[in-house]
């Protein structure tokens, strides 16, 4: 079978530009290392340093996220008197309040908004639910 004289070239052309990239890829040269940098991790105890994360949420002070109508993480452990951050990434209002009595509530949480509580002084164990959405709920442990 006899080709072109212009398929020879762009085939010839082709080999030229992939043996190019080819090279370039496998350069000796060391580029560093690019990593996400890390979030700080929710504590179980206050720094009171008045600091605050990447995520707006006192250094020391524990979070719940509300995304995809559920509360991330479901079951949180604090200490007595411990501010909670509660941060609403979902695309519409959301409430995070106790189940039993006022022990606390954040009200109505618009998306992308950020609320905090304290949580309450009393050791035990808080459920709590969305109001607007009560199929969403977690549970609240105080130490």
């Amino acid at each position: 079978m006899l080709r072109s004289p212009g398929k020879t070239a762009a085939a010839t052309l082709l080999a030229a530009a992939t043996a190019l990239t080819l090279t370039a890829c496998s350069s000796s040269t060391s580029h560093p290392a690019t990593t996400p940098s890390s979030t700080p991790s929710a504590s179980s105890s206050s720094s009171g340093s008045g600091a605050t994360s990447t995520t707006g949420a006192p250094v020391g002070a524990s979070q719940i996220v509300i995304s995809n109508f559920a509360f991330s993480p479901t079951d949180l452990t604090v200490s007595a008197g411990q501010t909670v951050t509660v941060v609403n990434n979902d695309s519409t209002t959301h409430t995070l309040t106790a189940t039993t009595g006022k022990a606390f509530d954040t009200g109505d949480l618009a998306p992308g908004k950020t609320a905090t509580f304290t949580a309450p002084t009393t050791p035990g164990t808080y459920a709590y639910i969305c109001t607007i959405h009560p199929f969403m709920h977690g549970t609240l442990t105080v130490k």
